[in-house]
């Protein structure tokens, strides 16, 4: 049985690890002496791209498109970030050049049985479509925003919190020597995971999320009420997708990826600007951007990677097809992939921030 490996979306630390343990479960010798199947694992390179663009009967084209993969050459992938398969944002049923036959035809030539997608909605989403369509897809969650429905936990998430946390540490330094606001802005179209998880964590005085639009003045009035005391300098933390109540998104430009997602950016400059305008304090801005998903993975990272790397190859053998590996309550289990794609898992602004003081909350229980 041949199992098809990819990594569509934005990278981050975790996928090579999923990558490693799929390969790794699926040719273990003493695991294969329990099954009624035996495996061979290819990569697919760059994601969905990959199987629109190869010709099963080219070599050159094969060389290109994909990789045969083994113990050996997957045995130190897990330390490393980024995907060592290469990724991309190609959606194949997309209306304006679908390629999905294609695929499903490639598929079929290249003699794949089962397909293990490592991505967030977007890359589930057309998983989950091929599979609708009879072509057997497992799902593994991997997206930094910590948006994806269906589990408590996707490849990326604790990496990038670490990311934002080291930075601002770094930024804090600098703030007190001068005086100075910082405004940083972090990843999170929809959602605010990444800005409040790092935010807490690195002691941020203000954090702006997307579930909540929040209110300039509300924003210098805070940052008022601390001027004069012992503490000098503030670090706001805001996520891209945040909202203004009187503002749309902020895009850098016009241009809009093949799942219909334009790229944002911006609002960190806009927020700096506009306090140093209100409140005359000194205010920088910091876009961590692609940093976010560099480096190589945390120690959970590299766990949650191992297990549903694992998970994944448990759920072909016993044919859980068309579902996505799932960390629930301390637990990896399954759920549909179809399910996944339908919403996002956004934050819980009654339980988890404080509209007040545009914070984490400081009450739990």
């Amino acid at each position: 049985m041949r199992i098809a490996v990819l990594t569509g979306g934005g990278d981050c630390p975790g996928l090579n690890g999923a990558i490693k343990w799929v390969t790794k479960t699926a040719l273990d010798p003493l695991l294969a002496k329990k099954r009624s199947v035996t495996f061979d694992v290819i990569g697919i390179r760059d994601g969905w791209k990959g199987l629109v663009e190869v010709d099963p009967g080219c070599p050159e084209s094969l060389t290109r498109h994909t990789m045969k993969l083994d113990e050996e050459i997957v045995r130190t992938w897990d330390r490393y970030g980024g995907t060592n398969l290469g990724t991309s944002r190609t959606n194949p049923f997309n209306s304006k050049n679908d390629a999905s036959q294609k695929v499903m035809d490639n598929i079929d030539r290249l003699g794949i049985n089962v397909i293990v997608a490592i991505g967030g909605e977007d890359t589930l989403g057309v998983a989950s479509k091929l599979h609708r369509l009879g072509i057997k897809t497992i799902g593994i969650p991997k997206t930094i925003d910590g948006d994806l429905a269906g589990t408590d936990y996707s490849l990326g998430f604790d990496s990038a919190v670490n990311i934002i946390m080291e930075e601002i540490d770094r930024l804090r330094t600098t703030a007190g020597s001068h005086n100075r606001i910082f405004v940083v802005e972090t990843m999170g179209r929809h959602a605010g995971w990444l800005a409040l998880h790092g935010g807490e964590c690195s002691g941020a005085y203000i954090i702006l999320i997307p579930e909540h639009r929040f209110d300039m003045e509300r924003v210098c009035d805070l940052l008022e009420e601390r001027r004069g005391r012992e503490i000098q300098y503030s670090i706001i933390v805001v996520s891209e997708g945040a909202t203004m109540t009187v503002n749309k998104e902020f895009c850098k430009d016009n241009k809009v990826d093949e799942f219909g997602h334009r790229s944002l950016g911006g609002i960190a400059a806009y927020i700096a600007k506009e306090i140093e305008g209100k409140t005359g304090l000194e205010t920088r801005h910091v876009t961590l951007s692609h940093l976010q998903r560099g480096g190589s993975p945390s120690a959970r990272d590299r766990l949650m990677a191992r297990w549903f790397g694992i998970a994944a190859v448990d759920m072909i053998v016993n044919e859980d097809f068309g579902r996505m590996v799932s960390y629930r309550h301390g637990e990896i289990t399954s759920v549909p992939m179809k399910d996944v794609t339908d919403h996002l898992n956004l934050i819980d602004v009654d339980k988890y921030y404080d509209t007040e003081r545009y914070n984490g909350k400081r009450s739990i229980l």
